[in-house]
């Protein structure tokens, strides 16, 4: 058996994961075999149709993850909280029990771009860090200080420094910004979830 597999909205969000499971020890986990799967119905259908998606695989994983976007899922008058918690009691109740975890992220994937490095202004920016702080001038800010319309503000940043937009640019950011200091509640509880089902083993052991 594998340790983990991953069903999330898209290739972007594919990536992030990639990018940052190529990472354990800034993860604060072990090195894990996994694989990811995007769903071809995107948010919508990860949020509706999980459970069914991933009822085949308990056998092959020893645990599962499910990540999609509050935003364009197709229920945002819900809070993610209970997103998260109707959706785990629906893939636990085909088998995989106590084995399963959801992540919804608010409202985006691409909030998790904007943290506070320099990476993040030379792979959106060109480095241009006063063409960066002009953009995000532009629009409201989380209690984190970052945009409350992330994937417009990525969008925009990019098209102002002809950046083509590809999933690679999301692996880039994964693979290079300090996850240490992410406060957002969707990533921390991502980490949570992963350090404690693959904790770090003790080297003393």
């Amino acid at each position: 058996m594998k340790d983990l597999v991953l069903l999330v909205a898209d290739k972007d969000m594919e990536m992030t994961l990639h990018g940052l499971l190529s990472r354990p020890r800034a993860l604060g986990i072990r090195q894990i075999q996994y694989d990811v799967f995007t769903h071809p119905r995107r948010d919508p259908g990860v949020r509706t149709e999980a459970a069914e998606f991933l009822r085949p695989y308990q056998s092959d994983y020893h645990y599962a993850l499910v990540l999609f976007d509050h935003q364009g899922c197709g229920a945002e008058h819900l809070p993610a909280e209970e997103l998260q918690r109707n959706l785990q009691e629906s893939i636990a109740a085909t088998g995989w029990l106590s084995r399963c975890e959801v992540v919804v992220i608010e409202p985006e994937l691409e909030v998790w771009a904007f943290a506070s490095s320099p990476h993040v202004v030379r792979v959106l920016a060109q480095g241009d860090e006063d063409y960066f702080q002009q953009v995000l001038s532009r629009y409201d800010t989380s209690p984190y200080g970052k945009p409350n319309s992330p994937k417009e503000a990525m969008e925009r940043l990019l098209r102002g420094k002809d950046i083509p937009r590809s999933s690679s640019l999301y692996r880039r950011l994964a693979e290079s910004v300090s996850v240490s200091n992410c406060k957002d509640t969707a990533f921390v509880r991502l980490r949570d979830i992963l350090q404690r089902w693959f904790a770090q083993e003790d080297p003393a052991s």
